[in-house]
This record gives C-alpha cells, structure tokens and sequence, in this order.
C-alpha cells in the first residue's frame, strides 16, 4: 500500500512540472511582472465643434400648381416637360376670342351710358336756369340731378364691367409666377381647361435657392435659439443617404415656434444656394448643423475614455512605463475626438490601445513605431518543447526575443501571447 501511494505521487509530480501554467502569465500581467503593450495618444490643444446630426427632406420655398383662372379651351402650350423658366415666361394659352366680345360689349355698354350721363347734365344745367327765373317747379330740378347722379353711377359700374373683361382678356395667357423647373405637363392642348380643375395645367418647382427641413430634440434647442438670439449665422450640411457625398452647405433660416410633443423634436429649415441643383425637391438627406465651437479644448482619442465605477477616467501613462488611472469629465465629442473638460492636461499621454488588458499600477511596452499601435503579434512556437527558439522576423525592429518570452511547458507565455482566457488565444486587434 505505501509503495502504491509513493509511485502515485511520483507520477503526479513528474506530469504536473512539465504541463503549462497560465495563471503565471495573468500575475505577472497585473502584479507588475510582465509589460503589456499598449497604443498611446497626446492628449493635444485643438476646437472641438459641436455638430447636432439630423434627418432632413428637401423641401423647395415654392411649388406652384398652374392653373387656369378663366373657363376656355387650352389653345397653346408654349412650354416643354422639366423646362427651366423666369418668372413671367408665357406657358400657355387659352382661347381668348369669347373674352374679347365680352370686352367689345362692355366698352360699348359704357358709351352708352356716358352718353346718357352727357344728356342728362346738359339738361339740368338749363334746369337750373329756368329754376332761378322761376320758370319750373324746383321739383323738376332736383329729379334732373337726381338722373345725373344715377348716370354716374352707372358710369362707374360700366367701367368695372371693362376692367374685368381686360383681365379676363390678360388670363387667357397663362404665365409663370415663379421662376423654376417644369415637371410634366398635366393637360395636353385642345381640352376644356376650368378654375375648378383639380390636376392644373403643370407644376413649377423653384431650384434655387432650396430649403431642407429637419428636426433636432428639444434638449439641443436652447443652444440654437442662444445663437440665433446673438446673430450667429449657423452653418448647415446636407449629405446623401450613404453620408458619402456633400450635396451642399447652407445656413439655418429660421425654426418652427412650437414643440412636437409626440416625438420630443422641433422643425428647422436651412436654405441652400443649390447652384449646381445637386438639392432635389422631396429628397431624403442626412444633416450637420454646427451648433457651436469649442475654442482651444483639451482633446483626446475616443478610444481613451474609459467607464466604470469610479466614473468616467483614462489610463494615463506615466515615466516609468506603468499607468495611472485618472478621473476626468467630457464635453463635446467629434468623431474620433473629445475634449475633456478637466482632468488631464496637454501632452499627458494616455492608453487607446490594450486597455482592456490594463488595471491602475500596470506596467506597459511602449510602441516601437512612431504610431500608436503595439508591436505585432509574436510567430507561433516552433515544435520540441521549452528550449524551441521563437520565429525569425517575429519583431519589426529586427531585435532578438528575450526577458519578456519565458516558455513553460511548450506554452508560450510572451507579452504578445497573455490574454484573457489562457494562452494559445489570437491576440487583440490594434486600433491604429
């Protein structure tokens, strides 16, 4: 019995010396053993905008339905589909010979009466004569400029009766009332064409200037109505759906006076030059309005701000090649850049790379290259156990492996090889 327990534990002893031990590798990672290589930023002196995205449609400050306001039939169209026109252009014609005998019987209505009006005066001035000689009763006097002034007002009656067979006359042409783009035509010539028409005779279109709406949350409200207040003129970008390419860059005119209180946002529109009418009407565009502009901010990488318990922090790198944590507050952030508020100062390096691998005291490889990213990822070992000589080329720099690859086992426990979850795992992608 006592032979069988001593052969035991020899066996275990001589199977466990040689099987690899991956706790190793994680103590010295976080125990100050092993230095872990890490990507590494300034933190630098630079504006920070603050841009609000939003959703926009591209809405033109006129879209004017033609239609006719007399009742005729459409003689002449003078106008081609998506034709570009000036306001006044002619576009069409409608028959106009009814409204010229309406204008004929009118003026000659008019005559008539002024002559009657002529008549009348004529006589009640002799009525006044025969009044003061009393030769007639001042009855018939007062009945005579009672006529006259009948006269005068048919006179002006009859007038109005001219001036609207003109301009029935002038809309029988049909002309633009803005200056724009023609879409397609909507009533072809020889048909009856009334002021009751739903479709109209063509859409015009204004191209330029173009507007775009959109909405922003009402939180960012207070911002734009401050700078509007102080007459800034803010700027506004319009990009297409794949946010690819810059359709153009316009300013904030004006905002809607209300609050929609189903989705929290409120309406803005932008208007645009639109000189290349790269803007379409009814067009869906992705929008930047540059709100503000943080002047001289401390900014860092995104990939730098760290989140956990102890709040919003960043690893910072000290002289003797370990970390620090350091607690520091955001403000505005611009794609890959943020300014911190307060925290860290300018040239103060900080860890964007390899964070995940880190805790405060840690200590770190600085990159070889002018870049921010680690060194590359060490050769697989070779087959034959401990004494296996690593990769030629494994590092860019050309120096030979040393101190930090110890093998235990036929495990490589390298810094490029320590990774959470044991050795033998692909290491972690730098972000360069």
């Amino acid at each position: 019995m006592g032979v069988a327990i001593v052969v035991a534990a020899g066996w275990y002893i001589t199977t466990h010396s040689s099987s690899p031990q991956p706790a190793s590798g994680n103590r010295g990672r976080f125990a100050g053993g092993q230095a872990t290589p890490v990507g590494l930023a300034a933190a630098a002196k630079a504006d920070v905008p603050i841009v609000i995205r939003a959703l926009g449609t591209v809405t033109p400050l006129a879209n004017v339905t033609i239609k006719t306001q007399i009742t005729g039939q459409l003689v002449q169209v003078e106008f081609t589909e998506g034709q570009a026109v000036k306001k006044g252009d002619l576009l069409a014609v409608v028959d106009p010979r009814p409204y010229e005998v309406a204008l004929q019987n009118a003026q000659g209505t008019l005559a008539k009466d002024e002559a009657l009006l002529k008549n009348a005066q004529i006589d009640l001035q002799r009525y006044a004569t025969l009044v003061k000689q009393d030769s007639i009763a001042r009855q018939q006097y007062d009945t005579q400029a009672a006529l006259v002034r009948q006269y005068e007002a048919q006179i002006v009656t009859d007038q109005a009766g001219v001036d609207n067979a003109k301009l029935n006359l002038v809309y029988t042409r049909i002309i633009a009332p803005v200056a724009g783009r023609i879409g397609l035509r909507l009533v072809d010539p020889g048909n009856y064409v009334t002021m009751g028409d739903a479709t109209g005779i063509c859409v015009i279109t204004q191209m330029q200037p173009m507007s775009v709406i959109f909405t922003i949350p009402e939180d960012a409200l207070p911002l734009v109505r401050k700078r509007l207040r102080d007459g800034n003129k803010l700027q506004v970008t319009a990009l297409d759906r794949a946010q690819k390419n810059q359709l153009g860059i316009g300013q904030l005119s004006t905002l809607d006076n209300q609050v929609d209180t189903t989705t929290g946002t409120v309406k803005l529109r932008a208007t645009f030059d639109n000189a290349d009418e790269a803007l379409f009407p009814n067009q869906f565009v992705n929008v930047r309005l540059l709100a503000d502009t943080v002047k001289d901010a401390t900014t860092v990488p995104v990939a730098a701000i760290q989140r956990g318990p102890v709040g919003t922090f960043v690893y910072i790198a000290k002289a003797d090649d370990t970390v620090a944590i350091r607690n520091v507050e955001t403000g505005a952030t611009d794609g890959e850049k943020v300014a911190v508020t307060s925290g860290l100062q300018i040239g103060e390096q900080v860890v964007i790379d390899g964070v995940d691998r880190l805790r405060d005291g840690a200590k770190i490889r600085r990159p070889t290259g002018s870049g921010t990213a680690g060194p590359p990822v060490a050769a697989a070992p070779a087959e034959g156990g401990a004494n296996a000589a690593p990769a030629e080329g494994a590092r860019p720099d050309g120096q030979p492996r040393g101190g930090g690859e110890q093998r235990q086992g036929g495990e490589r426990q390298g810094a490029r090889g320590e990774r959470r979850g044991g050795p033998g795992q692909p290491p972690a992608q730098t972000n360069q």
